[in-house]
């Protein structure tokens, strides 16, 4: 008998020679009997060899018709980062090109990231840089995220949802931006099955009960409209097709319906040879049936971003039911199956060589892969590149299509707005926009743009740039970072002062000068620890808010200890015990609370709510007006966001060391988020775990998300920074925890 993945390698030479020139399969070949040999002793969840998969994959890239290097790629994605073969190895072997694919695949090292949101962060930020340099990084990385969702059921059933969370966040919509509606409709359907199974199989029942009736009556359409095109004489194939369960399920949720509020669950598709029959097969089944006002799309005059092309009209069957006709070429059929990659098949010599007209048209259809890589160079912070990038590609999001007054096709984002609009022509348009016109009328910034409105932007050079009340106003994601983007950038200078100013305070807060710690080789270290570019991009970081001072100047001062403790004498640490004897102390004055505040008497001191400071906290005082000082730790959004004014009142204050050490009878409260993976069972193991480290909770809050995650508010009592430090770690270890956060102020 012929063992498994003999068969599948058998069956993907097959099938690339139904669509490839060439004989030769060698370098195929070369990588299968690699790929077995490196891969000999690994098994998948399922207990079958682990070389199944890369072999299923390759032939998931031979279906999209992929040329020699991709399919290869294919056999070696998991070689890299599986196996003790290096890129070096793969280059050696096959080809640098070959070496590249493999690696823009290969998920990152284990790296020192803190939260698993930031590895996979970093990873996508990889794969597009990736992708950026050749796009069949991507194709490749669907091919297996595709067979990896095939194979879900052998996997825990938190892992299952994780998963499939993620594809429909990020690959579905990757494949749909591509063009490729094969992998991106499978794709969504296996989510939809693990995310939301009760909905997917009470719709798949419902679906099911009517199909003999459906069935019926889409033959007798199809049968109808074949002899009419017959008889007018135009060459084509009509065929019928019930909508994946998932593109139901949407207009389900987009349209608040029930199924049975949902006509169109299935569609009539007519290929034809040319455009010109295309308009003619349309007025045949205008003849044939009643269209439904306003349902008509001309994809064909007005391609969507990823190239998709068609007519698609609904209309009223015979007897009453509502269905929709779907009319295009061969060609645009197979680009709507294929998207981006229809340009790699081998057809009239290399359709993907680099400078050809294929290439460019592609390059010129991803824009949105431009912006993607803007928001990697522009976005430090790896929670907000993953938050744009998640709201940009929002499955659910409706589209709307607008035009320029010279007939430019937009494509917006439901309930967009003229400054929407404006960026998405170019950043500079939105900088300089004063005002719109939507079809000839003056319309106010927060106007939602409908489909098929002509949109004019009124730009001025005198301008001073984007309001920050916008960010109120916009809804698409590109739009949002644009705006954040243009202050950060006019304001960097008055930042980059604002933040000397920061940590120099801090620094004097903190008894250093800055010839103590401001040492050319300590600044890099901690430019390079807080991924910056500069000194100065760091300090306007400070000033914006984007890192704290207190971080900085603390990581200065780890390095000036470090030097010290190499170079002191026993006679030097004595020196410095007898001048902190002799220096004459600044007058502070300590509270009952256990705050030090400087320079001022008796004083009331209460502690804010916002961030709830504990002993350990870097803190600063607050003058408030007729109430004293209030106390905040120095990471508070409050204080973060105060102006030049209001800073004006901040005042040094430190924990007494009686209380800092935990040695007294009082307790501070602080508050905690849990995130976790929803379970039965999970709320008594929190109370457990607090209950078993003796810790008062005062407050307990939970709700769960739509994607199956539980967010607890947890407010407990505590007597020092380094007693919660301790809860935090055991909660991080119970089962399913996914992140464990301190509450830092909400404003």
């Amino acid at each position: 008998m012929v063992p498994v993945e003999e068969q599948l390698y058998l069956e993907l030479i097959e099938k690339i020679k139904t669509y490839h020139p060439s004989n030769d399969f060698s370098m195929i070949e070369k990588a299968y009997k690699l790929a077995v040999e490196a891969h000999k002793d690994q098994k998948r969840k399922s207990g079958e060899p682990y070389i199944i998969h890369p072999l299923k994959v390759a032939y998931i890239l031979a279906e999209l018709e992929l040329d020699m290097e991709s399919i290869v790629a294919g056999i070696l994605h998991d070689i890299i980062e599986d196996t003790e073969y290096s890129y070096e190895d793969i280059s050696n072997m096959f080809s640098e090109e070959i070496a590249a694919l493999v690696d823009g695949v290969t998920k990152l090292g284990k790296l020192s990231y803190t939260t698993k949101e930031e590895v996979q962060a970093e990873n996508y930020r990889k794969m597009f840089l990736a992708m950026a340099k050749d796009i069949r990084v991507i194709l490749i990385k669907l091919a297996d995220r595709l067979h990896n969702m095939r194979t879900l059921n052998y996997m825990k059933p938190e892992k299952q949802r994780e998963k499939a969370q993620e594809t429909l966040d990020i690959y579905a919509p990757l494949a749909h931006r591509l063009g490729i509606s094969k992998i991106r409709s499978e794709m969504e359907d296996l989510c939809f099955k693990y995310l939301e199974p009760d909905a997917f199989f009470d719709l798949a029942t419902k679906i099911e009960r009517k199909k003999e009736e459906r069935d019926e009556f889409v033959q007798d359409i199809v049968k109808e409209l074949q002899r009419k095109m017959d008889e007018a004489g135009i060459k084509g194939k009509v065929y019928g097709r019930t909508k994946h369960f998932f593109s139901i399920y949407k207009k389900m949720v987009n349209q608040n319906k029930t199924m049975d509020q949902i006509y169109d669950l299935f569609a009539i598709r007519a290929l034809v040879d040319n455009v010109k029959d295309c308009y003619a097969v349309l007025g045949i089944v205008h003849t044939m049936y009643t269209p439904m006002p306003g349902r008509f799309k001309d994809y064909i005059a007005m391609p969507k971003p990823n190239m998709y092309q068609s007519l698609h009209n609904s209309l009223i069957g015979p007897h009453g039911q509502v269905f929709e006709v779907q009319i295009r070429t061969w060609e645009m059929h197979r680009t709507s199956e294929y998207g981006i990659a229809a340009h790699w098949k081998y057809k009239e010599g290399k359709a993907n060589e680099k400078g050809s007209k294929a290439t460019r048209r592609d390059e010129e259809k991803l824009a949105w892969l431009r912006q993607i890589m803007e928001w990697q160079r522009d976005m430090a912070d790896n929670k907000e590149y993953l938050d744009t990038l998640k709201q940009d590609f929002n499955i659910f999001s409706t589209q709307v299509y607008a035009f320029t007054p010279q007939g430019d096709v937009i494509q917006l984002t439901k309930d967009s707005t003229p400054i929407d609009f404006a960026y998405m022509i170019h950043s500079a348009v939105g900088n300089k926009m004063v005002g719109a016109r939507v079809n000839n009328k003056i319309v106010p910034i927060d106007h939602k743009i409908q489909n098929g409105d002509i949109v004019e932007i009124i730009t001025s050079q005198n301008s001073k740039g984007p309001n920050r009340d916008w960010l109120n106003v916009v809804k698409s994601a590109q739009a949002r970072t644009k705006i954040k983007q243009w202050f950060k950038k006019e304001e960097k200078e008055e930042n980059i002062i604002r933040g000397r100013e920061m940590v120099l305070a801090d620094m004097k807060k903190k008894g250093f000068q800055p010839s103590d710690l401001l040492r050319p080789e300590w600044m890099e270290i901690v430019v390079v620890k807080y991924d910056f570019k500069t000194w100065d991009a760091l300090l306007a970081a400070v000033g914006y808010g984007g890192l704290k001072e207190g971080q900085v100047v603390n990581r200065l001062k780890d390095e000036y200890l470090k030097e010290k403790r190499k170079t002191q004498t026993a006679e030097d640490a004595l020196k410095d015990f007898e001048k902190t004897i002799d220096d004459k102390p600044v007058k502070k004055h300590k509270s009952k609370s256990g705050i030090v505040v400087e320079g001022i008497g008796d004083v009331a001191v209460r502690f804010s709510k916002c961030c709830s400071p504990v002993p350990g906290d870097e803190i600063v005082g607050f003058v408030t007006r007729g109430r004293g000082v209030t106390i905040h730790r120095t990471d508070c959004i409050n204080v973060i966001n105060l102006n030049n004014d209001e800073r004006g009142r901040l005042i040094n204050a430190e924990w007494d060391t009686q209380f800092a050490k935990g040695d007294t009878n009082t307790s501070y409260l602080a508050e905690l988020r849990v995130t976790a993976n929803d379970r039965v069972g999970l709320i008594l193991e929190i109370s457990r775990q607090l209950a078993d480290d003796d810790i008062s909770v005062k407050g307990f809050n939970v709700r769960t998300t739509k994607d199956l995650l539980a967010i607890f508010n947890i407010t407990i009592e505590i007597k020092t920074k380094e007693q919660l430090e301790r809860v935090v770690k055991r909660l991080k270890g119970l089962k399913d925890i996914v992140e464990v956060e301190r509450v830092s102020g909400l404003g």
